[in-house]
């Protein structure tokens, strides 16, 4: 079917309104690569009769191997800034992004360091290849309350295979330069970075987002769990306290997953863009980039998640930009030594990697909600947990909030903290934004002011 003719299918059904029934805001018309929202219509004014409070997101994307600092950090703070090469393409959002400059890392040892305490602020992680430690990471802090209205809590995304056994930076364990959310101490969560195992964890192995596919997993779902329960509620009656304890741990992981099905059958009437099943990881980086992007913006417009974490790439990440006039590995690149030719040919991939991050936001932009757009509703973090990676410096790390966080996020200055705070601490802050008070969190002193 031609683009052409989904967009007279789709006009067809928002004008046809004698069911009463409105067309759902966040409508799209799907194309190849590309996702066109629909303007406001009549048909769709019942779905803002009973407004409420913005729904606030929180989402993480995470660039690895440090940042070519002087392309990055512009000359002067405040709200008269001017944005520098490197974030020159997020020039169409820089009334909805606060550079921040100053704050440090609390766990700084190579690359282990950047990625391990980016979202937990610990300040020391595992010291040997199998040891593994860290702590809960702000991510998974807001998933346990965020979670409760969501069919998913979270979603921990890259675009490099996982890889959480084995030594990588300074033979400690890859775990840390792998993933950036931990759910415990000692529980790393892995990332997922096939477009088609992504799909399937959000809708099921159902082969689109069409209605009918939705509809027959979840009766699926319903019918297993309904024969579940009754097998335990039977079991329970013949066990013992200690079996019983461990039986009512599982109960509980069943009742979530009931959980999330109640919130699938309130989201069942929502009108999706079409999308295919994914075969698999596409063997171009931008394609497997933008189906990562589409898949994200899905999860999100649906309220199937209201936290992500987005890797770009690995830390130590060795991957080469030939499309961009770059053939150099990534991580060799980044150690330098201070050589202004090599620091330039960095600063062209930090730059690719912000106008990826800027079609994303793009996308973001084209969904409407409420007055405004999905983006107002969110509190995007961006950037890595290295500056100068010639030296491995934690120091004023590369960051930017960008979004409208629900009404609290303004945008359009450059802040620089002069007494290097902590991630731990900026996390502190963050929180308070989504209403969950924490007093301590890794190695933090007390929240910033934002």
């Amino acid at each position: 079917m031609t683009v052409q003719k989904v967009k007279q299918k789709q006009i067809a059904r928002a004008v046809n309104i004698n069911t009463g029934k409105a067309i759902s805001r966040r409508a799209l018309l799907q194309g190849a690569g590309a996702a066109l929202a629909l303007p406001m219509l009549d048909a769709m004014t019942p779905a803002f009769a009973n407004t409420s409070a913005p729904i606030h997101r929180f989402q993480t994307v995470y660039i690895p191997n440090g940042m070519a600092m002087e392309y990055w950090t512009p000359e002067k703070t405040g709200r008269d800034y001017e944005l520098t090469p490197v974030l020159a393409p997020l020039s169409n959002y820089k009334d909805k992004m606060r550079l921040i400059g100053g704050l440090k890392a609390n766990w700084n040892i190579a690359h282990a360091g950047a990625g391990g305490s980016f979202l937990t602020g610990i300040t020391r992680g595992g010291r040997t290849e199998v040891e593994i430690l860290a702590d809960i990471s702000i991510d998974q802090l807001l998933a346990n309350e965020l979670g409760k209205e969501t069919q998913l809590s979270s979603l921990e995304l890259s675009m490099d295979a996982p890889a959480l056994a084995g030594a990588c930076t300074v033979n400690l364990s890859c775990v840390y330069t792998h993933t950036l959310s931990w759910r415990g101490k000692t529980e790393p969560l892995p990332t997922e970075y096939n477009p088609r195992s992504l799909f399937e964890r959000m809708f099921g192995d159902s082969g689109s987002t069409a209605k009918e596919s939705r509809e027959l997993r979840l009766r699926q779902q319903s019918s297993i769990l309904d024969a579940v329960m009754d097998k335990l509620s039977s079991l329970e009656q013949e066990l013992g306290y200690e079996d019983r304890h461990l039986v009512n741990s599982y109960t509980e992981s069943v009742r979530n997953i009931e959980r999330r099905i109640q919130k699938a059958e309130e989201q069942i009437d929502m009108d999706l863009p079409e999308l295919e099943q994914p075969e698999g990881v596409p063997p171009v980086f931008e394609d497997h980039m933008e189906i990562m992007q589409d898949l994200q913006v899905l999860a999100l417009q649906t309220d199937l998640t209201r936290v992500i974490t987005f890797m770009m790439s690995k830390e130590q990440s060795p991957r080469p930009y030939p499309q961009i006039g770059v053939p150099d590995a990534h991580h060799p690149l980044s150690h330098h030594n201070n050589n202004p030719v090599l620091i330039e040919r960095m600063s062209k991939i930090n730059t690719y990697h912000v106008s990826l991050f800027s079609n994303y936001l793009d996308k973001l932009s084209a969904i409407p909600e409420g007055d405004g757009n999905l983006l107002d509703n969110m509190t995007i973090l961006y950037g890595g947990g290295l500056s100068n990676s010639t030296v491995h410096s934690g120091v004023n790390l590369p960051l930017i909030l960008v979004g409208g966080g629900a009404g609290w996020l303004k945008g359009g200055e450059y802040v620089f903290y002069d007494n290097e705070p902590t991630m731990a601490d900026l996390h502190l802050s963050l929180m308070e934004k989504f209403g969950l008070s924490i007093d301590q969190m890794g190695g933090s002193t007390g929240p910033i002011t934002l």
